[in-house]
Order: C-alpha cells, then sequence, then structure tokens
C-alpha cells in the first residue's frame, strides 16, 4: 500500500428532518387537534483515530464524506428518526487542519482519541408544537437545517520516538531492521526508501520504544528539492533524532560536512528540532580496518567535543548495534522520569 501522508477531504452532516403537518382524526374525535411530529436530527460526523492504520491512502480514492439525513416527523406525535452518525477512521498521529483558514482543529494522537467535526442539522418542528389557546389548528411546520459542512485537510507525521536522519543510501533502512522487528525495502542505490518506515525496539531492562528511518536528504530539501520536505515534518514527534552517515570511503572531514549540510537542511526547515539532535551513527564499518575507523573517531571526537555522542556500526551486519540501542533505551526512559 502507497503511503500517503497528506490529503484533503469535504465532510457534510446530515439535514434535519422537516416537521410534520397532521391533525388527529379519529372516531368520536372530530377536533382532535394537531398532533405532527418534529423531524429527526441530522446525522453528524466524527474522525477518530485507530491504531493499526499507517497512511491516508484511502482518502485519495474518496474525498467527500456525508452522514445521513433526519428523517420527517410522522403524525401521532412521533418524531422522525434521527440520522446515523458517520465515523472516519485514521491513523494515530493523524494532524486536522480547516482547508479554508489553514487552523489546526486538533491532533489525533492516541489511539481512540476523536474529534466531532461537523454536526447535525437540527429537526424542524411538527405543527403540534405550536397549539395554544388562541391557536388550536396550528398549521404552520419548520424545515430541518441543514448539516454543516467542512473542507478539512489531514496531514499524518509518524509517531516514533526516535528519528534517523542522513543522507540516501546511509543505511537507515538498515539501521531499523537491525535494530527493531521492521523490514523495511533494502538496496545499494540511491532514495530506497520512499516511506517512512517505524519499527518496535524491544529491550528487556526498558520500556520499548519506536524508530523510524526518514527517507534521505540532499542539499535543499528544507526548500522543497527531492524527497526531504516531504518528510522532514515527520521528525517534528520524535524525542531524538540520530544523524547516520556512510564513512565508507570518506575521511574526517567529509563525514563532517556532511553532519553540517544534515544540521543545516533541519535548521531550515525548523530550528527547534536541531535541539533533538546530539547523536551520530557512522555506519558501514564493515567495509573499513579497525586503524582507519579508529582515526576517524578520533577526530569526529575532538570537532565534536561534546555535542556529539559518536557511534561506529555496521547496519548490515548488526555489529555494535546492541550499544546503540541500549543508550537510546537508557535517555529515554530518563527522558520520561
Amino acid at each position: 500500500m502507497n503511503f500517503i501522508d497528506e490529503v484533503v477531504i469535504e465532510v457534510t452532516a446530515g439535514k434535519g428532518g422537516n416537521g410534520c403537518m397532521s391533525f388527529r382524526r379519529e372516531k368520536n374525535l372530530p377536533r382532535g387537534g394537531p398532533d405532527g411530529g418534529d423531524g429527526g436530527k441530522g446525522g453528524s460526523i466524527f474522525i477518530r483515530a485507530k491504531e493499526g492504520l499507517n497512511t491516508l491512502y484511502d482518502f485519495r480514492h474518496k474525498e467527500k464524506f456525508s452522514a445521513k439525513g433526519g428523517s420527517k416527523g410522522q403524525s401521532r406525535n412521533r418524531s422522525g428518526a434521527d440520522g446515523e452518525d458517520l465515523v472516519i477512521e485514521v491513523p494515530c498521529g493523524t494532524v486536522i487542519y480547516d482547508n479554508l483558514i489553514n487552523e489546526e482543529i486538533i491532533d489525533l494522537k492516541g489511539n481512540l482519541d476523536e474529534i466531532e467535526i461537523v454536526s447535525g442539522g437540527k429537526g424542524g418542528n411538527g405543527n403540534a408544537k405550536y397549539k395554544s389557546s388562541k391557536n388550536r389548528s396550528p398549521k404552520k411546520i419548520t424545515e430541518g437545517s441543514e448539516g454543516q459542512e467542512r473542507s478539512l485537510r489531514m496531514e499524518l507525521k509518524v509517531l516514533a520516538d526516535v528519528g534517523l536522519l542522513g543522507k540516501p543510501n546511509a543505511g537507515k533502512s538498515s539501521l531499523v531492521n537491525a535494530a527493531s522487528n521492521a523490514t523495511p525495502k533494502i538496496a545499494d542505490y540511491e532514495f530506497t526508501t520512499l516511506n517512512p518506515t517505524l519499527g518496535v525496539v524491544s529491550l528487556p531492562n526498558y520500556a520499548s520504544f519506536v524508530i523510524s528511518d526518514i527517507p534521505g536528504l540532499i542539499a535543499g530539501a528544507s526548500k522543497g528539492k527531492g524527497l526531504g520536505l516531504k518528510f522532514l515534518k515527520h521528525l517534528s514527534r520524535t524525542k531524538v533524532i540520530l544523524l547516520v552517515v556512510d564513512i565508507f570511503q570518506k575521511d574526517a572531514s567529509e563525514v563532517i560536512k556532511e553532519v553540517k549540510l544534515l544540521t543545516n537542511e533541519l535548521e531550515a526547515f525548523d530550528r527547534n528540532l536541531t535541539k533533538r539532535l546530539g547523536w551520530l551513527v557512522l555506519n558501514k564499518i564493515d567495509l573499513l580496518d579497525s586503524k582507519t575507523i579508529e582515526e576517524i573517531v578520533q577526530e569526529l571526537e575532538t570537532h565534536f567535543t561534546k555535542t556529539m555522542k559518536i557511534y561506529s556500526v555496521s547496519a548490515t551486519l548488526k555489529k555494535d548495534i546492541d550499544y546503540l540501542i541500549k543508550d537510546l533505551g537508557k535517555f529515554l526512559e530518563n527522558l520520561h522520569e
């Protein structure tokens, strides 16, 4: 299934049912009086977050949603039936905006979080409502009111504790695969990842957490180049961001340059996100000898001093992944204390 993270839909609540015009006519009751009932209320539309959903893809095929209208009132003072409410299910992490004024309405983060997004119209009054001492045979009714209408923009932001950020082919998908239960598509060409991949990391002594790779950044991503702008927003919910750099055939100066590029793109998109940096993962150490790795790490530690925690791993061989995951578990648990 394709990952779709932004859609526009139109929602219309049901119209209220009209009031009924009726007079009681029974044997021995020639002047029974008015007995027209009220119309039923129109159905409302609710939007509800549901676990297990991970894309807004279905909304590309259906963009208009309408709830049922209320039924007309009936004789013998019987009210019309209310229109059935409509519930629209979306993934957890979906933000709802008013599309006309671009204003956020609600952020549906948790499972079963919901909102009544449009209310059904009120049912009209039957003529029985208008009976009085001065008017014993009213011929007045009211029609049901129209249901509310709205144009909505829905934006899905991935719910992950840890976000992996790096250039294309840095090995982010392999790292998610090595650390968690996810099975992302992995291959030796750029832009393998077109969709964010989420994996759950389970640790024996710490609470589990969710890790996600973000499609690779290129220079200018924050301005719309490549795939970066489309997916940078998914980092907004993460508690920590890991910079992942492929160090094969690179020296320390090239790694530093790449880290600066990634940091600059992140800062240009949202300066607040840079506060969640501080973790640098050097990937593909299986392709280098130990002396080269040690020299690169020593120079990087000197350059970044205390601003970056540096880890050297091989996601493909799952080498030294445990150290990284254990430290992440400790860090995230301390955040909750």
